[in-house]
Parts: C-alpha cells; sequence; structure tokens
C-alpha cells in the first residue's frame, strides 16, 4: 500500500513529513534524485527524462501512485506525462493543484468553470525553471479568473538550502521579495512554490510583511493526497516497507537530510 514520493532533492520531505504526520500508517517511499539536483536550471527535456526515470524507480518498489513533491517537475514534466506516459493503471499527481485550490478556496475535485476569488495580486516565489514554464498561471487560470500574478525566479536559493548554508538562504529570500515587491507593491498572497521553501517560511513572512498570506505546499498536498485515497482506494500501491532512495551518495544524503529535517533520516542507493 505504498505511495512514493518523488523530487529533484530534499525539498520533498517537506512534504514527506506531512503527509507522515497525517497519515503515519501509510507506508512512504521517498526518492530523491540528489545527484542531478538542482532541475530548476534544466530545460523542460532533461527534466522529463530525470522525472520519468525516478517515478519508474518508484513503480518498481511497488507505489501506483507517485506524488511530485517537486514544483520543477510538477511544471515542466508532469502534463505530458500524464498524457502520454503514465501506465493506465499508475498515477502521477502534482503539487501545484492543491495549492491552487486553497488559493482559490476551492474544494478538492472541485471542476467547475472558473470564477472571481476574493485574492486579486499574488505574489510567486519558485526556481526559473518553474517560472519559464506558467504552469501555475495555467492551472490558476483553470480555476479562477482575474488574478495577478507576479512571479519571482529565486536563483540560487534551493543550492543554498541543500548544503545547509541558511544565513545565505535568508539573504537570498530578502533580496528575491524585494525584487519582487518593486514590480507588485501590495501582494495579498504569496505562493512558495518550491517544497525546499517552505524551510525559510518564516524570513519569507517577514519580508513580505503581516498583511500578506503567504501559501506552502506540504499541509495541502498531504490533506488532498488523504482525500483521493478515500476515493481511490485502488491506487493504494502493493509496497508494504517505508524508505529512502537517492542516486547521491547516500551517507552525505542521510546527513543533509537529517540536518534540513532535524530527524534522524537514512538513505540507500536508488
Amino acid at each position: 500500500m505504498a505511495v512514493g514520493v518523488f523530487d529533484s532533492g530534499l525539498g520533498g520531505l517537506t512534504v514527506w513529513r506531512e503527509i507522515r504526520e497525517r497519515m503515519p500508517d501509510l507506508p512512504l517511499v521517498y526518492y530523491g534524485d540528489n545527484k542531478m539536483a538542482p532541475y530548476g536550471v534544466r530545460d523542460a527535456d532533461d527534466i522529463y527524462d530525470l522525472t520519468c526515470a525516478g517515478v519508474s524507480r518508484l513503480f518498481e518498489a511497488g507505489c501506483d501512485l507517485v506524488i511530485l513533491a517537486c514544483n520543477t517537475a510538477s511544471a515542466a514534466a508532469l502534463r505530458r506525462m500524464q498524457e502520454k506516459w503514465v501506465p493506465k493503471d499508475k498515477r502521477v499527481l502534482g503539487v501545484f493543484v492543491p495549492l491552487i485550490e486553497a488559493l482559490t478556496e476551492r474544494q478538492w475535485g472541485d471542476n467547475s468553470a472558473p470564477r472571481e476569488v476574493g485574492v486579486r495580486h499574488v505574489a510567486l516565489f519558485a526556481t526559473p525553471s518553474t517560472v519559464a514554464s506558467r504552469a501555475f498561471q495555467r492551472e490558476l487560470a483553470f480555476r479562477a479568473i482575474g488574478v495577478d500574478v507576479e512571479a519571482q525566479p529565486c536563483g540560487g536559493l534551493v543550492d543554498a538550502i541543500e548544503v545547509g548554508d541558511l544565513i545565505l538562504a535568508e539573504a537570498l529570500v530578502r533580496s528575491h521579495v524585494d525584487a519582487l515587491l518593486r514590480r507588485m507593491p501590495r501582494p495579498e498572497a504569496a505562493v512558495l512554490g518550491c517544497t525546499h521553501y517552505p524551510i525559510m517560511a518564516d524570513t519569507f513572512q517577514e519580508a513580505l510583511g503581516p498583511g500578506v498570506q503567504v501559501f506552502s505546499q506540504g499541509r495541502l498536498v498531504a490533506a488532498s493526497l488523504e482525500d483521493y485515497l478515500a476515493r481511490h482506494p485502488d491506487m493504494y500501491g502493493t509496497g508494504k516497507a517505508s524508505e529512502f532512495l537517492t542516486t547521491g551518495n547516500p551517507r552525505s544524503v542521510s546527513d543533509q537530510a537529517t540536518r534540513f529535517l532535524r530527524q534522524d533520516i537514512r538513505f540507500q542507493s536508488a
């Protein structure tokens, strides 16, 4: 009954943690493509190929359902995978839709026509590839009208978080927020469009000010997954064990992950 969680590196652990807290008895297989991280500076074809390879490994581990806990992969690869690659008896879901449904105050699975919503000005902080894909704006347009999105590519932030340099990460957050606020001085909401960024959520909130509601993804994705599995119990995979897989050096990645989540995490080679 295992579910797979895929990310290019460590950021997806913020989603893994929230799923684990919400569904402690659900086996989770986490796959981090740490050898090839970060994805945010790669082109769409490269991201697609790497994501398919990682998801294939999760299918082999007995996961019929895989969560792309990576905004870059969700933006650059998910739609193409769903249309052309994912087997009929498997499912691959992204992290954008639960976030947008929360932002637009729609229930999970609400496929009604787009409508006006309470928020009008949204700041999006994401990797350069996610920003370039405009996937967030495309998914938002399916659900809401009249929302202005100002996107800020946050170059260097994932790298700083991955290596644990939080002083540099804080400086980068403040720089990127300042750059966005020069273009959109009064956002009503801010979206942290990378699963690494919740580690710096307090810094984003402080830099944006108390009047801006900051949305990050872990809890929203966990709630969405629980709802999805309740409606589709056939998507529980055959895997029974939780494990952490990496394309990188298992010992080094384990040390980084333990520091990242502040709990003991042990990876093995994918």
